[in-house]
């Protein structure tokens, strides 16, 4: 198998300048550059820069895929939209990693799959566009994604036995976040991304409270921004026109909704340890596929049903014409064709099974061999014979 790596890199909140368009450039002379972008794709070699570093100084969303198993997203968000405290809550060894850096936290989250197979039935240039929705969710507040991090890292322990020792068994969930039964699309796609485990999200979601609609109403919206004070209202609007759109965008939205949000506590559930998530979710997959395996059976068995009850009056009709069957088979044979010869031994064997139901299967005999005598010489035929055992 060949190798394969592919990277991609968006710049969300501010492009890159001619200058660092230039420095990042300088890294890849195959990659495909803009000011809000860079791709590239490597069958052989490898990226000479480092993404931990590019994401520190110019991007804001980050995808890597290798045919070795790996799958990377990252995601950097001003210090104020993401409290690095809140992330710790989630973070699981290597798998969900976050650090600071200047006034942005980076958010690095991965799957491993060693033991699987490469087999891209997607296309890798579609995949971060459509996860990329999470860093706004994010940014507005919204922790499913990062549970969905949590929660498809230590999945990977059903993959792979060796990924955590037994003490993680002990360790408790993170808070869990409202609406883990109603994932948004690009929540969807990061948790496919993960690799996350049906079983084991239907089985977290369980605790997970219903989601509340956003109540983003445009005329409460357009007071809210109104009575902003006026001299912060500048500041905005002289950071929009400095090219910070999308951030100031997910700024005001936080404080809105935060503003908004009714003051009321989530009942208290009590937290539930990792050992507990995969039992339940193994119980359940387990559950699934034995009623599967009961409605396949039971499915197989009405199919038999109707095959027995189709054979009973195919051979009630060939009973009806029994010698005008022979003579058929006669005639197929004489065409000296394959498909007339399988033809003929499959009214044969029709008619092998009408002897057995009557109790005539020396009758049966008698016929076949004087057939096998008169045609012993179409050594096709015969062989067709002794494959049906007629």
């Amino acid at each position: 198998m060949s190798e394969y790596q592919y990277y991609e890199f968006l710049a969300i909140d501010r492009p890159l300048d001619d200058g660092e368009q230039a420095a990042v450039r300088s890294l890849s002379t195959r990659a495909r550059i803009s000011s809000t972008s860079f791709v590239n794709e490597y069958h052989w070699g490898d990226f000479k820069g480092d993404p931990r570093r590019l994401m520190e100084r110019y991007y804001d969303a980050h995808l890597y895929v290798a045919n070795w198993g790996t799958h990377r997203v990252m995601f950097r968000l001003p210090g104020e939209l993401l409290d690095p405290d809140v992330v710790e809550d989630y973070r699981v060894g290597d798998d969900v990693n976050a650090w600071r850096t200047g006034q942005f936290i980076v958010l690095e989250l991965i799957s491993e799959d060693h033991a699987g197979e490469f087999d891209f039935d997607y296309d890798p240039e579609n995949l971060l566009s459509a996860i990329v929705g999470v860093r706004a969710e994010l940014a507005a507040g919204d922790l499913r994604p990062l549970y969905l991090a949590w929660l498809a890292a230590y999945g990977s322990w059903e993959r792979d036995e060796d990924v955590f020792d037994g003490d993680a068994d002990d360790e408790l969930e993170p808070p869990v976040p409202p609406g883990l039964g109603t994932l948004t699309a690009a929540q969807r796609a990061l948790s496919d991304f993960l690799r996350l485990d049906d079983d084991l999200l239907t089985t977290a979601a369980q605790t997970s409270p219903p989601l509340g609609a956003p109540n983003d109403d445009p005329d409460d919206l357009a007071a809210w921004v109104a009575r902003l004070p006026v001299t912060e209202k500048d500041r905005l609007l002289a950071r929009v026109a400095q090219g910070e759109a999308a951030r100031v965008q997910m700024e005001l939205l936080r404080r809105y909704r935060g503003d908004r949000a009714p003051a009321v506590s989530a009942p208290t559930r009590p937290r539930r340890t990792v050992a507990d998530l995969l039992d339940n979710a193994a119980r359940r997959r387990a559950d699934r596929e034995r009623r599967l395996a009961t409605e396949h059976a039971e499915d197989e068995a009405r199919r038999e049903q109707a095959r027995l009850l189709a054979r009973e009056r195919r051979l009630d009709a060939l009973a009806a014409e029994e010698d005008a069957a022979w003579s058929r088979v006669e005639a197929m044979i004489a065409t000296r064709k394959p498909a007339e010869y399988d033809a003929a031994v499959t009214l044969l064997t029709d008619l092998q099974a009408l002897a057995e139901r009557e109790d005539r299967y020396d009758t049966f005999t008698t016929r076949t061999n004087a057939l096998r005598q008169t045609h012993a010489r179409k050594p096709s035929l015969i062989e067709r014979l002794n494959q049906a055992r007629i």
